[in-house]
């Protein structure tokens, strides 16, 4: 008999950092920051909010669509939450492309909604179906907060438009179905947008008045959410408002024909200090504050330089030279790619980390591309050996065009 070998798989610390690794590179090569999470979320949000207005729609199909409006005083009340939750979720996606932090925070609120009312829409045969998918996507929004961080006027002005929206169809809709108890009775649509408007901007001719405890309350709740709305619309567009018009302008200088120099690693360090000693203007591109002082303020930039327009603050398409020294080759390589988008005159200089990337890095077309760690090994090599080292052999090997 043949004996079989069980082969037992051990996790090592390794292999999670060479897929960690993997997967950084890949969405790099993907340029995954640019459209993830907040396009896929945007989608399934506005997919969700679809979805729940077709179901509406389907279960209201000979109310909405038999003698439409009038048959619209038909309309089932129990209905309403889900049409005005649809209607913003569809609104708050688009608030979500821009990845702002109050569109977030709505579309939580709403899909958390979903999620604990599922049980209403449980009777339909897609009930399973929208539980599981407002689930993982409650999840996703959870998980992706830190990528919406953005308070924008934009944002502000949607929310506003989004409240005063949902409350205007609440209402209306409301008045019509309560119409009956007001008089004069309201029985349109022209009627209940009229009361509508009139009841929540507070003003309160006084020409339609409810008559029944019902019809008051539904009155009260339009003023009341009509205030709330106000308020918080004001507060949502103020505060953007405020905070650009007292941020403190960023001085940008204008320069030409100098050096910009990428990265917070030591090539990048001591070439800047190169540069000054030698009198030539240079600006120093880090992703962070550097943690030394000794770096002028003036020079320095702070900013992602995949970025173009972190490229344009530096005045790279008026540049000398463009020196990409960051410790990741892949990002160095983007940094190229990005300076020659702006199609100026700097020439791209690229440092590489690993000599394994050499070939590729090569096929971004970079007009200089520098290898000093394999220079030191090749140097030091040579000096063990007794072997002679010669202006023309550092300039061969240190310069790869």
């Amino acid at each position: 008999m043949h004996e079989h070998k069980m082969v037992e798989w051990v996790w090592r610390p390794g292999r999670f950092a060479r897929f960690v690794t993997a997967a950084r590179r890949a969405a790099k090569a993907a340029r995954m920051r640019y459209w993830f999470p907040h396009i896929p979320l945007a989608l399934a949000l506005a997919g969700t909010g679809y979805l729940l207005l077709s179901i509406v729609v389907a279960f209201q199909r000979a109310t909405l669509l038999s003698n439409f409006p009038h048959n619209i005083l038909n309309f089932r009340p129990q209905s309403m939450p889900y049409v005005l939750i649809g209607v913003a979720m569809l609104v708050m996606s688009v608030g979500l492309l821009f990845r702002s932090r109050l569109a977030w925070i709505i579309a939580v609120v709403l899909t958390a909604s979903m999620v604990l009312s599922v049980g209403v829409l449980g009777r339909h045969a897609q009930g399973a179906g929208i539980f599981t998918y407002d689930g993982l996507l409650l999840l996703g929004l959870l998980l992706s907060y830190r990528w919406f961080d953005r308070t924008s006027l934009a944002a502000g002005t949607l929310f506003a438009i989004t409240s005063a929206l949902l409350l205007l169809i609440y209402a209306v809709f409301g008045s019509l179905y309560l119409g009956a108890q007001f008089s004069p009775p309201i029985k349109d649509l022209v009627t209940g947008f009229y009361y509508s408007v009139v009841t929540m901007s507070t003003v309160g001719y006084g020409d339609i008045t409810p008559k029944t405890v019902e019809a008051r309350l539904f009155a009260v709740s339009v003023m009341f959410l009509g205030l709330a709305v106000f308020a918080t619309s004001v507060t949502a567009i103020a505060g953007p408002m405020i905070a650009r018009i007292t941020k403190p302008k960023e001085k940008r200088v204008k320069r030409t024909n100098h050096f910009i120099v990428i990265g917070a690693t030591p090539l990048a360090y001591n070439t800047y200090r190169e540069f000054k000693k030698r009198n030539q203007e240079v600006v120093l591109v880090m992703p962070h504050p550097p943690v030394s002082g000794d770096i002028d303020p003036n020079d320095l930039l702070i900013g992602d330089a995949n970025s173009l327009e972190t490229l344009r603050k530096a005045c790279a398409d008026q540049a000398q030279a463009v020196l990409a020294m960051r410790a990741d080759d892949s990002d160095n390589a983007f940094i190229v790619l990005a300076v020659k988008e702006l199609k100026g005159k700097a020439k791209t200089v690229v440092a590489i980390n690993d000599s394994k990337h050499m070939e590729r890095i090569k096929l971004v077309q970079a007009d200089i591309v520098i290898a000093p760690e394999v220079l030191g090994g090749e140097l030091l090599a040579m000096v063990l050996s007794g072997e002679t080292i010669t202006s023309d052999f550092v300039m061969n090997r240190f310069f790869r065009a």
